[in-house]
C-alpha cells in the first residue's frame, strides 16, 4: 500500500462529530515495523516533493501551505527535516511561531501569520500557527485579557466566532490558489513521557528542554479536548485535517510525506510552455552555441 493511499485513512475534510478517541496514537494501518523499507517510502515522496515544487516554481499559480500542530515533542522539527529534505532550500519557507510580541498583539489573531504566507510557487510550512488562537488560549482564557480585545467581544460564543473566522479564512486562502493541508500530530501521552525523558537524559538534547512543557503536560486532557473540538468545526474540503498516529516517527513522516505528494499531484503543475517566438529564439541561441 502506498503512503498516500495510507494517508487517506487520517484524513478529516468535512464538519461535524469527531472524537480524537477513535484514532490510535500508535496505528501504522496494520504495517511491521520495518524502519529501512519506509525510510525508502518517504524518500521518494520527498524526492517527487522537490520535482513538485519545482513546477510550482515555473508556473507561479500555486501555493501550498502546511501546518503542523501538536504537542511539545510531538515530532513537529524532524517531520520538517525528514519530510522536505528533497525541496529546494529557495522554494520552502518553514516559520516557527512561538509566544506573539507585543506588535502582534497589537493585531488581530490571523495577522502575523499572514505575513508570513507563502509566495505563488512555494511551500510554507507552519511549525504551530494561528491555530494556537484556539488551543493554548483557549486551555488558558487569561491569555486574552494580554490581546487588547474590547471586553463587550469576550464572550462565551469567543472560541466559535474564531472557528468561523479560521475557516472563512481558508477558502479564501483556497479560492486564492493557496492549498492548505493541516496535521494534528497524535502522540500518546505516554510518547510525550518518553520523547520528553530523552531530552535530559542525552547531553546533546539538553537544550531542548523546558520546565514549562512539563506544567502543560498537566493540562493533557484540557489540550486534546481543544484539539477535538478545533479539528471538528475547522475540518473542510478546502482545508482539510489529517489525525498522524505520531508514536511510532517513522509511520507520522510518511502520512504526512504521503497526504502532501497526493495533494501535490492533484495541483499536477506544469512547466509554462514557450510560445513560438521564444522557441525561434531558443534554437538560435543552441545554434550559436554550437558553432
Amino acid at each position: 500500500m502506498k503512503s498516500a493511499d495510507i494517508a487517506k485513512r487520517f484524513r478529516i475534510d468535512s464538519p461535524g462529530k469527531f472524537r480524537l478517541k477513535d484514532f490510535d496514537p500508535a496505528d501504522t494501518a496494520g504495517l511491521a515495523n520495518d524502519k529501512d523499507a519506509f525510510a525508502k517510502e518517504v524518500a521518494d515522496d520527498t524526492k517527487k516533493l522537490g520535482k513538485l515544487q519545482d513546477r510550482m516554481y515555473a508556473e507561479r499559480r500555486w501555493s501550498v501551505l502546511v501546518i503542523l500542530q501538536g504537542m511539545d515533542a510531538s515530532g513537529k522539527d524532524g517531520v520538517v527535516q525528514h519530510v522536505f529534505a528533497g525541496v529546494n532550500p529557495q522554494g520552502l519557507d518553514v516559520r516557527s511561531f512561538k509566544q506573539p510580541s507585543s506588535e502582534e498583539l497589537a493585531h488581530d489573531f490571523l495577522w502575523r501569520t499572514t505575513l508570513k504566507l507563502p509566495e505563488r510557487g512555494r511551500i510554507g510550512v507552519f511549525n504551530r500557527s494561528y491555530y494556537e488562537e484556539v488551543i493554548v488560549v483557549r486551555v488558558h482564557p487569561e491569555y486574552l485579557g494580554g490581546q487588547g480585545l474590547p471586553k463587550p467581544l469576550v464572550t462565551d460564543s469567543i472560541w466559535q466566532e474564531r472557528f468561523e473566522d479560521i475557516v472563512a479564512y481558508e477558502k479564501h486562502l483556497a479560492r486564492s490558489g493557496t492549498l492548505v493541508l493541516k496535521f494534528f500530530l497524535h502522540m500518546s501521552r505516554e510518547e510525550q513521557a518518553k520523547q520528553q525523558l530523552q531530552r535530559l537524559e542525552e547531553p546533546d538534547k539538553y537544550w531542548k528542554f523546558n520546565a514549562g512543557d512539563l506544567k502543560e503536560r498537566m493540562l493533557w486532557d484540557k489540550y486534546m479536548a481543544a484539539y477535538e473540538d478545533a479539528i471538528a468545526r475547522t475540518s473542510t474540503k478546502e482545508a482539510p485535517w489529517y489525525v498522524v498516529p505520531s508514536d511510532n516517527r517513522w509511520f507520522q513522516r510518511m502520512v504526512v510525506a504521503g497526504a502532501i505528494r497526493d495533494a501535490g499531484d492533484r495541483l499536477n503543475p506544469q512547466y509554462p510552455p514557450l510560445s513560438a517566438k521564444d522557441m525561434a529564439a531558443l534554437e538560435e541561441m543552441k545554434k550559436a552555441l554550437k558553432d
